[in-house]
């Protein structure tokens, strides 16, 4: 491995690093994440970037206690990892996600936790269990569409579990458009401009916009994510931020 250094961050120093690509506190997205994170600190929350003094912050891990996560899991108990960033392809592969993950593993054997747990699903937007399994992480429950919930025991204790009751968060919504969304992940406020512009532009709709403002309103979100989630008159249309392309190709669908 190249020489590498662990930075833990806090209130004075996390805005110095950067985040899923983000370089510039002047990024659309950018502030937000970082006035989250800042939030979060005081709950227990672990953000650790992954340095190097040749190329600066090269990938990060962000987790906290169960009772405090923002993703759809009952999760007591656990450490729950929100995101795992490797973010220089030249450097998958050659052991960093571990790296990154004993970090985790570490944090919560100190603090006498049962164990660690993550959500994970296929595709690019979202880590996928791989780096988990060959880490001794286990799958204990599933969510639509694709959402897996894995999770290392360090000791005998009732297991995290999503809710399942996915079907009855979504009639709450009732009619419309609504997107539901959280500064968890800065990508959240330029999909919500765009989908909003869109939405009036091409669909003559005005949005709802429910911010998600604490862990227990992202732990009764509609989907295992939590942190983003478009519904149109009570169905789940995506659970991740989106372009505005890939809004169009959906509501196409939907009003046809």
């Amino acid at each position: 491995m190249d020489e590498i250094e662990i930075i833990d961050t806090n209130t004075n120093n996390v805005h110095n690093y950067g985040f899923c690509g983000y370089k510039n506190i002047k990024q659309e997205g950018y502030k937000s994440k970082v006035e989250w994170l800042k939030a979060r600190f005081s709950e227990g929350l672990k953000f650790k970037v992954m340095y190097s003094a040749s190329e600066g912050a090269t990938g990060f891990i962000e987790y906290i206690p169960g009772e405090y996560t923002w993703r759809a899991v009952e999760a007591g108990g656990y450490m729950v990892i929100h995101c795992i960033v490797n973010m220089h392809r030249k450097k998958r592969g050659k052991g960093y996600g571990t790296l990154l993950l004993e970090e985790c593993l570490k944090d919560a054997r100190k603090e006498s936790m049962a164990g660690v747990a993550v959500v994970t699903r296929q595709g690019t937007w979202m880590a996928g269990k791989e780096l988990f399994l060959k880490n001794g992480f286990e799958v204990i429950d599933t969510a639509p569409p694709d959402f897996e919930l894995l999770v290392r025991r360090f000791a005998d204790a009732p297991s995290p579990r999503f809710a399942g009751d996915w079907e009855e968060r979504l009639g709450s919504y009732g009619s419309g458009l609504t997107i539901i969304s959280s500064d968890q992940c800065p990508y959240v406020t330029k999909a919500i401009r765009e989908i909003t512009e869109t939405a009036n532009k091409s669909y003559g709709i005005q949005p709802k916009i429910i911010e998600l403002k604490s862990y227990k309103e992202a732990q009764n979100a509609p989907s295992a994510f939590a942190i983003f989630s478009i519904v149109h008159d009570g169905r789940l249309i995506t659970d991740h931020p989106i372009s505005s392309k890939r809004f169009m190709n959906i509501m196409d669908k939907e009003v046809k």
